[in-house]
C-alpha cells in the first residue's frame, strides 16, 4: 500500500455521491408512491401488504432482511482475518430453508398470524405471547443497531463523512419511507435494495481479482498464510469456527430467524398463496448461496491485496470492520461512480434490515400488547396510525442505540451473538409447542426464562471477558513489511492491567457464538419439558392440531401417548360453529311464524 488514507477519501467524487444519493432517492420514492398514490391503506395493508405480494419481492426481502451490511462488511473482514473456513456455514442455508419451509411456516400459514407470537397464546398461555414478543423486541432493535453502525461506519471511512452524520441519514430516511409506505414499500424497496447490494459486491470482487493476479494469484497468496483451510472437523465447542460449529450450529442460528422470526413470518404471510412463500424460500436459499461464496471469495481477495501490508497493524484503519471500505477505494477509486454503487449497497443493506425491523415491531406492539392487552376494541384506522407511530418511535429507539453498538467489536460475530443470546431461546420455546405436543404452558414460560438467563450469563460473560483480556481471538498472521510511503503506526498489544496478573475466564465463556443459538434452544426445550413432566402435561385431546408441526403428524402413529389428538377441541369447535351459526340464522331471520288456524265448518 502506498498511498494514504487522506488520498483515497478525495478520490470519493460528486459523481459518486449522486450515486448514492440516487438509491436513497429511488428508496424514498417508493415510500411516496405507496403511502400517497397507491389505495387507502388499513392496518392489514400497512403490515402484511394486504396479503396481495408475489414471490420475487417476498423472496428478495428474504435476502435482505437479515443479511445486509452485516454480511457484506462483515464476512471479507472474518475470512481476512480467520480464514476461508467460513464458507461452510452455506450449508446451514441448505438446512434451514427446507426445515422452514416444511415444518415452520405451515403452523403459521395455517393459524394466519399476524404477530408470529399469537401462535404462543394459541398453544400455551398469553403470558408466554408475552413474554415472546418482549425478548424478540430487545434482540430486534440490538440488531438494527449493529446494521445502522456498520454502514455509517463504511461511509466515514470511504468519504470521511462523520458516522454520527451518517447514522442520522440512514434512520431517517428509513424512518421516512416504512412509516409512509407500510410492508409494501419495505417488500419492493427491499427488492431494489438486494439487486444493489449485489451489483456493489460482484463488481468489487471482480475488479480486485483481476488487479492481484487473478483467482490463482488470490488463492496461492491466502494458501500461503494458511487462509485456505476448507474444513476443520475439530468437535472442541470452543474452537471458533470448525464444521460443526458452521454447520449444526450454524443451523440453529439461521433457523431462528427463518423459522419463528416475526420478520421473515410476516413476509411469508404477505403473500397471495402458500405456494409462492415456499418458493420464496427456496429463490432466496440460492441468493443466499451465490452471496456468501461471493462474499467469502471477498475475503480472500482482501488479503492477496494487503498480503505484505495489513492496514490495521499499519494504522490506516482502527478495525478490521473498515478494511473492505478502504479497499473499495484503493481498487475502484480511479473508476468514478463505482465507489459510490459500494456505498449505496451498503446503505441499501442496511435499510432493508432496519425497515423490515421496524415494520414487525410495529406489528409485535399492536397486536401483541395494544390489541390482545390494554386495548382490545381499538378501530382498524386508529390501529394503522398507531402502526406508523410505532415505525417511527423504534426507528428513533435504533438511532440511539448505535452508541451500544459501536462497543460490541467485530459486527458479524456481534450481531450472530445477539442472534444466540436471544434468539436461540425463542426458537427453542416455539419448538417446544411445535414437536412435543406434552409441554405444557408453564414449561414453557420458565423454560424461556432459564434459558434467556444463561444465555445472558454466557453472553455478557465473554463480552467482559474479552475487555479484561482474558480472551483473545487468535487472528492469523499479517504482515506489514510492503508499506511504502507510510508512517506505521501498529496498534500496542492490550496490556496487562495494574494489581498482578488477570485471572482465567470461565471455560463456559470460551464457547463459540456460533453455538449461542443451539444452547439457548435445546436449554429453553430440556427446561420446559421436565417442569411439564412434574407440573402435569399437555392433555393433547384439548390440543389444536393446527399448533403442532406437520412433522409430528408425519411420525404420530410412532410417537407415545398420542392417541385421541385434538378429538376433544375438534369436538369443541364443531359445537361452537354450531351455536354460531344457529345465533346468526336467529338473528337474520327472526323466529319462526307463529301460523294460527281457524276451523270451518263444511
Amino acid at each position: 500500500m502506498t498511498v494514504s488514507v487522506t488520498e483515497l477519501v478525495d478520490r470519493f467524487t460528486w459523481i459518486d455521491y449522486l450515486v448514492f444519493g440516487l438509491m436513497l432517492a429511488l428508496s424514498a420514492v417508493i415510500g411516496i408512491f405507496y403511502g400517497c398514490f397507491s389505495k387507502k391503506q388499513d392496518t392489514k395493508e400497512f403490515l402484511m401488504a394486504g396479503k396481495s405480494m408475489t414471490t420475487f419481492p417476498v423472496a428478495m426481502s428474504l435476502i435482505a432482511s437479515f443479511m445486509s451490511a452485516i454480511t457484506l462488511l462483515g464476512t471479507p473482514s472474518e475470512v481476512y482475518q480467520f480464514g476461508f473456513i467460513y464458507w461452510l456455514i452455506i450449508f446451514s442455508y441448505m438446512l434451514v430453508m427446507p426445515a422452514a419451509a416444511y415444518l415452520y411456516f405451515p403452523v403459521f400459514y395455517k393459524l394466519q398470524v399476524t404477530s408470529a407470537y399469537e401462535y404462543l397464546e394459541k398453544r400455551f398461555h398469553r403470558s408466554v405471547r408475552w413474554l415472546g414478543s418482549l425478548v424478540f423486541i430487545i434482540q430486534m432493535t440490538l440488531y438494527m443497531a449493529i446494521v445502522v453502525y456498520a454502514p455509517a461506519l463504511a461511509l466515514a471511512q470511504v468519504t470521511g463523512l462523520d458516522v454520527y452524520v451518517s447514522v442520522s441519514l440512514i434512520c431517517f430516511v428509513c424512518i421516512f419511507y416504512t412509516t409512509l409506505g407500510g410492508m409494501k414499500a419495505v417488500l419492493w424497496t427491499d427488492a431494489l435494495q438486494t439487486l444493489i447490494m449485489y451489483a456493489s459486491i460482484i463488481c468489487v470482487i471482480v475488479k480486485g481479482t483481476l488487479d492481484v493476479g487473478g483467482f490463482s494469484a488470490v488463492w496461492a497468496r491466502n494458501a500461503e498464510s494458511g487462509r485456505t483451510q476448507l474444513i476443520d472437523f475439530d468437535p472442541d465447542p470452543t474452537t471458533r469456527h470448525t464444521f460443526w460449529s458452521l454447520v449444526i450450529g450454524g443451523y440453529f442460528t439461521w433457523i431462528s430467524v427463518y423459522g419463528v422470526n416475526q420478520a421473515q413470518v410476516q413476509r411469508y404471510l404477505s403473500v397471495q398463496t402458500r405456494q409462492m412463500a415456499i418458493n420464496a424460500l427456496w429463490v432466496n436459499l440460492v441468493g443466499l448461496v451465490i452471496l456468501m461464496v461471493t462474499c467469502s471469495f471477498g475475503g480472500m481477495v482482501l488479503y492477496a491485496k494487503y498480503y505484505d501490508c495489513d492496514p490495521v497493524r499499519a494504522g490506516v484503519v482502527t478495525k478490521g470492520d473498515q478494511i473492505f471500505p478502504l479497499f473499495v477505494l484503493d481498487t475502484l477509486g480511479q473508476w468514478k461512480g463505482l465507489p459510490g454503487l459500494f456505498v449505496a449497497g451498503i446503505f441499501a443493506g442496511s435499510l432493508s434490515t432496519v425497515s423490515s425491523g421496524m415494520n414487525s415491531l410495529a406489528a409485535i406492539v399492536l397486536e401483541d400488547f395494544i390489541k390482545s392487552g390494554c386495548y382490545p376494541g381499538i378501530s382498524d384506522n386508529a390501529s394503522t396510525w398507531v402502526s406508523r407511530g410505532l415505525s417511527l418511535f423504534f426507528g428513533l429507539l435504533t438511532f440511539a442505540l448505535v452508541f451500544v453498538a459501536e462497543q460490541l467489536g467485530n459486527i458479524l460475530s456481534a450481531a450472530l451473538s445477539i442472534f444466540g443470546m436471544v434468539g436461540g431461546p425463542l426458537l427453542g420455546v416455539f419448538s417446544l409447542g411445535m414437536f412435543f405436543p406434552w409441554a405444557n404452558a408453564t414449561g414453557a414460560f420458565v423454560g424461556e426464562i432459564v434459558s434467556l438467563i444463561f444465555m445472558f450469563w454466557i453472553g455478557v460473560g465473554y463480552q467482559m471477558a474479552r475487555s479484561s483480556g482474558q480472551i483473545k481471538l487468535a487472528a492469523m498472521p499479517t504482515s506489514i513489511d510492503g508499506c511504502q510511503n507510510l508512517t506505521i503506526v501498529e496498534l500496542p498489544f492490550p496490556h496487562e492491567p495494574e494489581g498482578g496478573e488477570r485471572g482465567e475466564a470461565l471455560a463456559l465463556y470460551h464457547l463459540s457464538y456460533m453455538w449461542y443459538s443451539a444452547t439457548g434452544c435445546l436449554t429453553a426445550m430440556m427446561v420446559g419439558m421436565l417442569v411439564s413432566l412434574v407440573t402435569g402435561q399437555q392433555d393433547v385431546r384439548t390440543l389444536d392440531p393446527r399448533c403442532l408441526s406437520p412433522a409430528v403428524t408425519w411420525f404420530k402413529n410412532w410417537l407415545p401417548g398420542l392417541d385421541g389428538l385434538g378429538e376433544d377441541y375438534a369436538r369443541e369447535r364443531t359445537t361452537e360453529n354450531i351455536q354460531k351459526t344457529t345465533a346468526v340464522s336467529l338473528r337474520e331471520d327472526g323466529p319462526p311464524p307463529i301460523i294460527f288456524f281457524r276451523q270451518t265448518s263444511v
